[in-house]
């Protein structure tokens, strides 16, 4: 029997990981971990560079179109709406962080930068995955509400934390970071504004191909910079959502269904190409342990503390609490992430790294086993409008954080 060419073992490939993981879903498996699991699996048949260069490639445009996503689906309107609310809850998740760097820093003797991206890991949700989950938990529009606005919160909060401890080698590398980053926010709308003059009316329905183009070079700068590609993306997308009245098709829902589309099909790569990477030690027994030690300390810990909060400040029964706990508790995106970055560029030991996997995918799957449905963790796409989203009337003059 002839050797298959590397076009069919891609093709196959393909075919692989759009279908298999979504089918899966139905043993309420999330499809990212099924696609991360073949990308350990499959190890030995991508050996060749040509073939991971590729694979590479197509990792990065599936992160930076689920950032380039995410920074478009935000809702300037509900931020502004729950400024004071979600400004306690960033505050109380600094201090949760500053917490649990120190923790972090303290335990396993590494410098405070590995403490606290090792923190940014473990309490930082999967914004993309929360607001997918929203649907199948029945919650309320009060509980969909503040969900969204506390799960964005924290993804805002952990990009700024991000940059300021990957930059923090020196004084120096900071600030003229900070400069080149503030110079390619304020480059982005004046780069799109000058598209949308000289480039989009003459090439009508060109505005999906500008804005992910913009993407992937935000991205790419942002790599550069040392801040890892989803700086960039986030960063883009954002600011096509403010750019909205003035640039109505920019980040139209035409727009931001095309990008769901471009994400959908990119993203399982990004996947399997971590999977591929995972080291042999990082599910020893000593990972093991520590994937178990963390997560029963973690995870009861954030959940206990969104229960608490919604059971006896907001008033709400345990279990409408506790559907609003388990809704804030992925982090796979977050923590597969970040634990990339302290292998590559911290060189943490392979049983560490294989703990914050196995933390990932506990947090990733709970939701989907302990709820009455099964969830779909495929990508948010842009939904049929809700109701308005507000705060309803409430009783007290402030939302705890």
């Amino acid at each position: 029997m002839p050797a298959l060419t590397n076009e069919v073992v891609f093709l196959l490939l393909i075919f692989g990981l759009m279908v298999i993981p979504r089918a899966v879903q139905r043993l309420r498996i999330p499809a990212p971990l099924t696609a991360f699991a073949f990308g350990m699996i499959a190890t030995s048949f991508f050996a060749a560079d040509g073939q991971r260069d590729t694979l590479a490639l197509m990792a990065t445009l599936g992160i930076s179109s689920l950032f380039l996503f995410a920074g478009l689906e935000i809702d300037f309107d509900s931020l502004k709406r729950g400024r004071w609310p979600l400004a306690g809850h960033l505050a109380a998740r600094s201090i949760t962080i500053v917490a649990a760097s120190y923790a972090a820093a303290e335990y396993f003797a590494t410098p405070w930068q590995v403490g606290a991206l090792l923190a940014l890991a473990v309490v930082t949700p999967s914004t993309g995955f929360i607001l997918d989950t929203l649907s199948a938990l029945g919650l309320s529009e009060e509980e969909r509400y503040w969900v969204k606005l506390k799960a964005i919160g924290g993804e805002l909060l952990a990009l700024v934390v991000l940059f300021v401890v990957l930059q923090s080698s020196s004084l120096f590398q900071l600030t003229g970071s900070t400069f080149a980053l503030a110079a390619m926010v304020v480059g982005i709308p004046v780069l799109f504004i000058a598209l949308g003059r000289f480039v989009a009316p003459y090439a009508p329905g060109s505005e999906f191909s500008l804005l992910v183009m913009v993407g992937l070079i935000s991205a790419y700068f942002t790599y550069k910079l040392g801040v890892y590609y989803l700086v960039g993306a986030f960063i883009t997308g954002v600011t096509a959502r403010l750019l909205r009245q003035r640039m109505p098709r920019l980040a139209s829902d035409e727009n931001l269904h095309a990008i769901h589309m471009f994400a959908s099909f990119f993203v399982p790569f990004y996947f399997f190409y971590k999977g591929m990477s995972v080291p042999t030690g990082a599910f020893s027994r000593e990972a093991l342990y520590l994937g178990g030690l963390l997560t029963v300390i973690a995870l009861p810990l954030r959940m206990g503390s969104i229960w608490l909060q919604r059971r006896f400040i907001k008033s709400e029964s345990p279990m409408g609490s506790l559907r609003v706990a388990t809704a804030l508790t992925p982090t796979l995106i977050f923590t597969l992430v970040l634990a990339t970055i302290l292998r590559e560029r911290f060189q943490i030991a392979d049983a560490l790294y294989g703990a914050l996997l196995i933390y990932a995918g506990v947090s990733t799957i709970l939701p989907s086993l302990v709820l009455a449905r099964p969830v779909d963790f495929d990508l948010p796409g842009p939904a049929a409008p809700e109701p308005a989203a507000r705060p309803p009337p409430q009783t007290h003059s402030r939302e705890a954080p």
